[in-house]
């Protein structure tokens, strides 16, 4: 299981998602179910984007768990 930890990566770079959303160019709604890990997929300009944003890298982001 693929684990989201955008919140975490957020609070380091101290900014809203709001903001973060308006940087990328996605919408608030899909950068939460992004957060949420309800995405079925992440474009990789997306990702790319984020990183950037939020100066961290993909690992940061995604974590797999080993789990149910």
């Amino acid at each position: 299981m693929i684990k989201i930890n955008l919140d975490v990566a957020l609070a380091k770079a101290k900014m809203s998602s709001g903001e973060l959303a308006a940087r990328v160019g996605i919408t608030q709604a899909n950068l939460s179910i992004l957060k949420t890990g309800k995405a079925r997929a992440v474009r990789f300009s997306t990702l790319d984007a984020i990183c950037r944003e939020l100066c961290c890298q993909p690992g940061d982001i995604l974590e797999y768990v080993d789990g149910e």
